[in-house]
């Protein structure tokens, strides 16, 4: 597919995941999407890390990432350092659908763990929630796939607001 803009700058913060398998397949959404960085805090696995590379297939080298105890010392870093609208991924709260936001950049978007999702005190000090629809019986998907359809959800924004702007 040809590249025909530039992918807004997202930052991906991933509070406490688990999974390294998870976290591999995250790098590679990221590298896919141009993510700025992914910033792992907590206990979530991060380069160098044997399980991760062998999910992420080499996405650990070429996306950049930093690591802070908590996913809230993330946020308060990324408002210092600029950041315009940071969103947590989650089910449960006042959200507003993916697709249907207007999302500002630069971004942050912070994915939870996987059975815990993320800490209270982090979602209060976000700019709002975005979510998935869940028609299923199950209120959740993999962190990994929720990734990536927020992540392309947020390329697609970006894409129709620059063709409008043309």
């Amino acid at each position: 597919m040809k590249k025909d803009f530039a992918p807004p700058q997202v930052t991906i913060v991933l509070d406490r995941l688990r999974s390294a398998h998870n976290v591999g397949n995250i790098f590679r959404i990221a590298d896919a999407v141009g993510a700025k960085e992914i910033i792992a805090c907590g206990y979530t696995p991060a380069p160098p890390h044997l399980k991760l590379a062998k999910t992420a297939m080499g996405a650990d080298q070429m996306v950049p990432c930093r690591h802070f105890e908590t996913s809230l010392d993330a946020v308060k870093a990324l408002r210092e350092e600029g950041v315009k609208e940071i969103l947590a991924i989650e089910s449960e709260g006042e959200s507003v659908c993916a697709w249907e936001k207007q999302y500002q950049f630069p971004l942050a978007l912070i994915l939870g763990n996987e059975a815990f999702g993320i800490a209270q005190e982090t979602i209060e000090a976000c700019d709002g929630i975005v979510s998935l629809p869940m028609f299923g019986q199950k209120n959740s998907i993999n962190v990994g796939n929720c990734a990536a359809v927020v992540l392309y959800s947020v390329i697609a924004y970006a894409k129709i607001t620059q063709n409008n702007r043309k």
